[in-house]
């Protein structure tokens, strides 16, 4: 307690018992404890309306920041609605600069793709020869010989 020892406590004890005696001590125990709760309540109420002020400094510095956001916007709106495009042809100029400005834009991204990407090759490989053991199957657009039809040709004949 208060980074005090166990012996520094006892000798204040021991103190405070020779210097109130028996009678008083009781009494000045009552008032110190009293003391020590009403120092304890100050410290805790200090401690919440200094967060209470933390709480409220934070609400007004995002106040501030909100109002410097719609402080902006404002003013962007006014540039926007004082501008001075009074002809069609001012319009149409403007969108054709921006068009322009769009298509350079994607030439430029269309080369640095180009850059970037590796250029792809086709690889063809050479074809395997059949070997002679392999089973013949004749082409699609031929029909298939079998001794079926052979017969069935020579038997309308």
């Amino acid at each position: 307690m208060f980074g005090m020892g166990l012996s520094e406590i006892f000798f204040i004890i021991v103190i405070a018992i020779l210097f109130l005696g028996p009678d008083k001590l009781p009494d000045a125990m009552v008032q110190i404890a009293k003391f020590f709760r009403s120092i304890k309540r100050t410290v805790n109420d200090a401690k919440t309306s200094l967060e209470e002020e933390l709480k409220i400094s934070e609400l007004k510095e995002e106040a501030l920041k909100y109002k410097k956001q719609l402080d902006e916007a404002t003013q962007q709106l006014e540039q926007v609605t004082t501008a001075d495009l009074t002809t069609l042809d001012d319009l149409t100029e403007t969108v054709e600069n921006v068009k322009k400005s769009e298509e350079r834009l994607e030439e430029e991204a269309e080369e640095l793709k180009e850059k970037i990407e590796p250029k792809r090759e086709t690889v063809t490989f050479p074809k395997k020869k059949r070997s002679s053991h392999s089973v013949y199957a004749p082409p699609a657009d031929e029909p298939p010989h079998s001794a079926e039809t052979s017969k069935g040709k020579d038997a309308d004949v």
